[in-house]
């Protein structure tokens, strides 16, 4: 009978100032749409953080945007239809009850987060292997350097053109990491869980950035799947030279890498990048793999991307094998914030970051653009784009 869209409310509950322009261009363009916005700054069991906003607000809420703060029941939000996300994953309120106890809509922000992290995975890797290290040092000191030790490991740089990308989790970071490394001449392979036989499962069904990714799934030269140790081990045996670790965290997905894989990705001296979760990775086997590279490769010996320790202690026999993973570069870690004390800070060749990558200027306005895509979808009564599946975990 017509009479346009249904009023919604809109809660935005989220650690920064409100975004007014944005609010402004929601408006413009959903004028049945009503929206609240409330300052909450982290917690460290977000769906209890209601003390600071009005009941009342969440009983009336149609729509919610929040980075982890919830309703603390089912029964605070019964016209709740759709929550979104502006973190990549949810697994850091998988355990609350508006997750495990109702049907409630969840989607995320994944497909924002790409240009931003692809640029920080290829900057600590440059760092690693153009051993940005000693150039500042040069720098710091006022030194044009010219000592023999650092000329040789700069003359020793092997660039990345015809090394070996594996991509363990093609979704949308992969996807525009995939898409900067074949620009820099590397070939890439990617690992799925489900298999992607087709053209059309090759496809990214996200949000997508205009200009970045792999939209149809076109860069990898291979590519691998499976849920077990077998296919994942025979996905890292395929001369990976640098890996990047984008899946989500979920009880399957906990400490997936650890001695075994380590020990397949060390018969390349592998660097290993993670962008997703700490918990992913077994941090002592990492710590362990970085440990026997550092200790048993000298400053004389090509390894097998062609580079060489950056701080090189013991000589080797030329005939002998140079165990463990050449460097890391880790945005998360278990835990985080990471102790001060934890070994892995003194970990060699090992670059960490305060889980920072995906930040940047456009991260609010891009999270707001998929609501907004799937707002324009629930008024057409189309598919929404990015939900999640429970029983996924992602």
């Amino acid at each position: 009978m017509g009479g346009g869209p249904k009023p919604e409310h809109l809660l935005v509950i989220l650690p920064f100032n409100p975004p007014t322009t944005i609010f402004e261009r929601i408006r413009r363009n959903h004028p049945y749409v009503k929206i609240t916005f409330y300052q909450l700054h982290f917690t460290d069991t977000p769906w209890k953080g209601r003390h600071h906003v009005p009941s009342e607000t969440f009983h009336d809420a149609t729509l919610l945007i929040t980075l982890s703060a919830l309703p603390p029941s089912p029964n605070d939000c019964p016209k709740l239809e759709l929550i979104h996300f502006t973190s990549a994953g949810t697994n850091h309120i998988a355990n609350s009850p508006i997750y495990t106890d109702t049907d409630i809509t969840l989607t995320t922000s994944s497909g924002i987060h790409g240009p931003q992290i692809a640029e920080w995975t290829v900057l600590t890797l440059l760092a690693s292997s153009h051993h940005y290290d000693l150039l500042h040092q040069w720098q710091r000191k006022h030194e044009w350097g010219r000592d023999n030790r650092g000329l040789g490991l700069l003359r020793n740089v092997h660039d990345n053109v015809g090394q070996r990308l594996g991509v363990l989790g093609y979704g949308s970071i992969g996807r525009q990491v995939g898409r900067v490394a074949k620009a820099m001449g590397m070939d890439v392979i990617a690992y799925t869980a489900s298999p992607r036989n087709t053209p059309e499962s090759k496809k990214d069904q996200g949000f997508i950035v205009p200009g970045t990714g792999d939209p149809d799934g076109e860069f990898p030269s291979a590519w691998y799947s499976g849920t077990d140790k077998k296919d994942l081990h025979h996905f890292l045996g395929q001369d990976i030279d640098h890996l990047l670790i984008s899946v989500p965290l979920t009880k399957q997905t906990r400490h997936l890498l650890g001695k075994e894989e380590f020990d397949i990705l060390s018969q390349r001296n592998a660097f290993v990048t993670n962008i997703s979760r700490g918990p992913i990775i077994d941090q002592p086997a990492l710590i362990t793999a970085l440990r026997a590279f550092d200790d048993h490769c000298s400053s004389d010996r090509t390894f097998a991307d062609g580079s060489f320790a950056i701080e090189p202690e013991l000589d080797i026999k030329a005939d002998t094998s140079c165990p463990g993973l050449r460097g890391a570069a880790l945005d998360v870690t278990d835990p985080e914030p990471l102790p001060p004390d934890d070994p892995l800070w003194d970990a060699p060749n090992c670059i960490i970051t305060p889980h920072i990558s995906g930040l940047g200027s456009a991260y609010v306005d891009r999270c707001f653009q998929v609501f907004e895509v799937n707002l324009d979808k629930r008024e057409k009564g189309e598919k929404l784009i990015n939900v999640v599946d429970r029983s996924k975990g992602y």
